[in-house]
Parts: C-alpha cells; sequence; structure tokens
C-alpha cells in the first residue's frame, strides 16, 4: 500500500499540489495549483491547510474509514467528479474492491437508484485501471450474515404498525429486500454498512433518520468518538449547515446510549 500522505497529496482537492507526482491509476486530470489559485486562491490555501494539512491525519478516524465516509457522501450527493480520486485514494487506504462495489448497492436504496448507477463509469474506470476483475467483487447472492430474528421483528412490528395500512409496499420491501436481504450481505461488515448509511443521511441533510441508524451503527461497534469525527469530517465534504443539522441529533444520541 502506499503511503498514506503520498496518496492523499496526489488525490485530494488540490491533488495537483504534489508537483512532479504522478497522478493515481484511475483519477481524473488532477487540477495544478496555479489552476485553483487562477480562480480561487482562498480556496487552495484552505485545501492544503485543513483539508490536506489536517482533517485527514486526525486520529479520530482511520484513513480507510475516512475514504467509506467521504465516497459514500459524494454518492449520496451525486457529485461523481470527485470520486474516480477518491476511490483510488480509498483503495489505497485499504478498502477493498467487494466493499466499493458493495457501497455502491447499499446506497441505490438509501440515496437512490441514480445515483448509484451514476456511481458505475467512475468506479468502473478505477478498477479497470487497477485490474480489478469480476473475482474481486461480490456476487449478485450468496451466504448470508446471520439474522437477528428478535430485533428485526420489533422493527417489522413497529414499522407495519405506523405505515402499514399506508403504504403497504414500502413496508414490505423494507422488510424483504433492505432488512432481511441487502443488510444481511456479508461483502460489507455491518459496522461499515452502518458507517455508509449514516455518512449519506448526513450529507442529505436525511436528519429523522439519522436516531435509528446511529444507534444500529454504534450497536455494529462505532465509537462515540468515531460518530463525532464523522460529524467533522462530512462538515467538508458536505457543507457546515448538514453537518450542524445533524449534530443535535448525533449528540442526543449518544447522550442517551450506556456509558
Amino acid at each position: 500500500m502506499r503511503t498514506f500522505a503520498a496518496t492523499l497529496i496526489s488525490l485530494c482537492l488540490v491533488a495537483g499540489a504534489a508537483a512532479g507526482q504522478a497522478p493515481n491509476e484511475g483519477a481524473n486530470t488532477m487540477l495544478k495549483p496555479e489552476d485553483i489559485r487562477a480562480v480561487a486562491p482562498a480556496l487552495e490555501g484552505y485545501a492544503q491547510k485543513f483539508v490536506v494539512g489536517d482533517l485527514w491525519k486526525r486520529p479520530g478516524l482511520s484513513g480507510r474509514d475516512r475514504s467509506i465516509v467521504t465516497i459514500a457522501a459524494l454518492i449520496a450527493r451525486d457529485q461523481t467528479v470527485e470520486l474516480p480520486r477518491y476511490l483510488a485514494l480509498g483503495l489505497d487506504n485499504g478498502v477493498k474492491p467487494s466493499e466499493i462495489s458493495e457501497i455502491i448497492t447499499h446506497l441505490a436504496f438509501y440515496t437512490g437508484w441514480a445515483n448509484a448507477m451514476d456511481a458505475i463509469p467512475a468506479a468502473r474506470d478505477v478498477f479497470k485501471s487497477r485490474n480489478i476483475g469480476a473475482d474481486q467483487l461480490p456476487p449478485a447472492t450468496g451466504p448470508q450474515l446471520p439474522l437477528d430474528e428478535t430485533a428485526e421483528k420489533q422493527r417489522a412490528t413497529r414499522v407495519g404498525e405506523q405505515f402499514g395500512q399506508i403504504t403497504p409496499s414500502l413496508v414490505q420491501y423494507t422488510t424483504d429486500v433492505l432488512f432481511r436481504d441487502l443488510w444481511l450481505r456479508s461483502a460489507l461488515a455491518p459496522r461499515d454498512r452502518s458507517l455508509v448509511t449514516v455518512s449519506a443521511l448526513v450529507a442529505t441533510g436525511q436528519v429523522a433518520q439519522i436516531t435509528y441508524h446511529l444507534n444500529r451503527a454504534m450497536d455494529n461497534g462505532l465509537t462515540r468518538d468515531e460518530a463525532g469525527e464523522v460529524l467533522g469530517h462530512l462538515a467538508f465534504y458536505a457543507g457546515w449547515p448538514n453537518a450542524f443539522s445533524a449534530a443535535p441529533v448525533v449528540k442526543d444520541v449518544i447522550e442517551k446510549r450506556p456509558h
């Protein structure tokens, strides 16, 4: 694996700042520092100082986790211009091709089919440049993780009572497709699948759904410090308003959980 610092400098927002380094395979043509300065010199300064120089080096989340959060946010917001470079960075940070494939599939359900489809060309090109073939991708069907029957029955009953008379199709698909199939796929660990979901919800301002999924994420192993760090990271990639809109919900979840 390439060193994190070299990869980040070559693939981040102002990737061209790594003068003389060849861009990573699968990444878009990199902006040069002078190109950015010609339009927004302050932007280059902020990116170098805070994104490259600080954010990605913070110890609260691993580089792998930060890549997962960023990829999820970009797909959720349908921001595919930057996606190739962050997919390449994710691979360099230890995110497996099978996990990237599964993240895209997962987000089809949580951010819309079209967003997932828009991510396909970027991932296809990155995979091709890295000689990643079908043998490294998860199959359409396969062994599933064990289902917590008690918890799932409680969830299904609660949702059915609330919405079964209004939208039976939504209730049925939620049970059959999401929680008895998608969430049981083994190509993405439950913690990572939850991290993807929470990141996408924050990035798209879907605060009403955060409480359930953040609790699920923490049940799956995400720590309170990591949850807080996700917000700080997403402020840069989804904007401060989305991060601060989610902050009270995250705070409430953390404070109500046993320590």
